[in-house]
């Protein structure tokens, strides 16, 4: 069986070449592959192919791209496009739109990193707007941002910011069930499009971008929570994720769900979502069932 070539030859990293060995006499070096080494070893009269990357040998009747070595490329390539594509979801979302109408000097956004590594969002300059979190009272720390800046990444703030609203004549914009910590880490993604998270901050920020239609950061929350989803956690976040209608969590904790429900109900949490939303428990019953009759084996017919 040919074995598989660690990099396949249309993949971006040094291609796997094969090189003829001929060695009967010196006339036939002229017809070697170029770019590759001889094989020394292999027998006289034979057309031998090595790979080097993985140094296999195999004959020259089957030379080309195996199977496996294709298939290996093609999900680098996959996962190269799929990086290509955050790359330009990121710059979209970072990309001003339209602030027709918007008042102040807020198109110079100051920030800086705060030398801690983390890009962490400081409104330096020309601030005209602050968010406050409600419900820390006194306590809560404004935190300063840019009217453009907030419009441009949120349809609720510009609507806010565009229309003679409260938070437009005043200046501040109070944030309800939300921390300061999380209100900082909300305002520098919206500047950078990345934030340090753990699970925590990142059901206090996807709340956020639900809530203000921050849809890049909602789904770069989802991956996170995707990320950290495992059987003891699994349904909170599918709770959680039905509240804040996030699909992509709530798909992957239901099939995790699914797939483990000789457990389920020894869960506490499986108890405590019985008694406070008995439909989301009746759903999972419902695609445990279809999933068994879709991976039941067909009868015959005969």
């Amino acid at each position: 069986m040919v074995r598989s070539c660690p990099h396949g030859h249309r993949h971006h990293h040094d291609p796997c070449r094969v090189n003829e060995h001929l060695h009967s006499d010196d006339d036939e070096d002229e017809n070697h592959v170029h770019g590759v080494d001889d094989t020394s070893d292999s027998e006289s009269g034979d057309n031998a192919i090595r790979c080097l990357s993985c140094k296999e040998e195999f004959s020259a009747q089957d030379a080309g791209t195996c199977k496996e070595c294709y298939e290996e490329a093609g999900e680098t390539e996959d996962e190269l496009r799929r990086e290509i594509g955050e790359l330009k979801s990121k710059i979209a979302f970072l990309s001003f739109l339209d602030l027709d109408g918007l008042p102040g000097e807020s198109t110079s956004a100051g920030f800086r990193g705060d030398g801690g590594g983390d890009g962490c969002y400081r409104a330096v300059a020309h601030a005209d707007v602050v968010l406050v979190a409600s419900d820390e009272g006194e306590d809560s720390v404004p935190v300063p941002a840019h009217r453009a800046v907030l419009a441009s990444r949120s349809p609720v703030f510009k609507a806010m910011l565009e229309n003679e609203m409260e938070e437009n004549r005043s200046g501040t914009i109070r944030i309800s069930e939300a921390s300061t910590e999380a209100l900082n880490t909300f305002v520098n993604y919206l500047y950078t499009a990345e934030a340090s998270v753990d699970e925590q901050m990142a059901c206090e920020l996807l709340v956020l971008a639900e809530r203000y239609q921050v849809n890049h950061l909602k789904s770069y929350c989802e991956k996170f929570l995707i990320s950290k989803l495992n059987w003891d956690n699994s349904v909170v976040n599918y709770s959680f994720a039905h509240q804040h209608n996030a699909k992509l969590l709530f798909d992957s904790a239901l099939c995790l769900i699914t797939d483990n429900m000789d457990k389920l109900t020894k869960q506490a949490e499986y108890r405590q979502l019985v008694e406070k939303d008995a439909r989301l428990v009746v759903d999972i019953y419902e695609a445990y069932l279809s999933k068994q009759v879709n991976t039941a084996a067909p009868k015959d017919k005969g």
